[in-house]
């Protein structure tokens, strides 16, 4: 499992449904093999998903993400107008960085 992150912004002006999380939560499907998303809203108008992907791979997990985040915004009407603007594996520089023998 992977979590990736999928950036949304919607059109200037225009702001997101206050339901926004579980509008969400309740269209994915099976097929999409997201096991959870969290919804961190950083805006009115703009929101990062965390998607939880099954996949074999780090490319297959972003790749997931990229085309569920594709029919959200064509299936789910209130969010028509908005655009992935990115979506990729957050990094965490320091976790794997060596440490130093004792």
């Amino acid at each position: 499992m992977y979590l990736v992150h999928a950036h949304l912004e919607l059109p200037s002006g225009s702001q997101l449904p206050p339901d926004v999380r579980e509008l969400l939560r309740s269209s994915l499907v099976p097929g999409d093999r997201v096991e959870h998303v969290s919804v961190h809203v950083r805006s009115p108008a703009r929101l990062t998903l965390g998607l939880y992907t099954l996949a074999d791979g780090l490319e297959e997990a972003e790749e997931r993400a990229v085309r569920v985040c594709g029919r959200l915004l064509r299936e789910v009407p209130q969010l028509a107008a908005a655009r992935l603007t990115g979506a990729g594996v957050p990094l965490i520089p320091l976790a794997f960085e060596a440490q130093p023998a004792d």
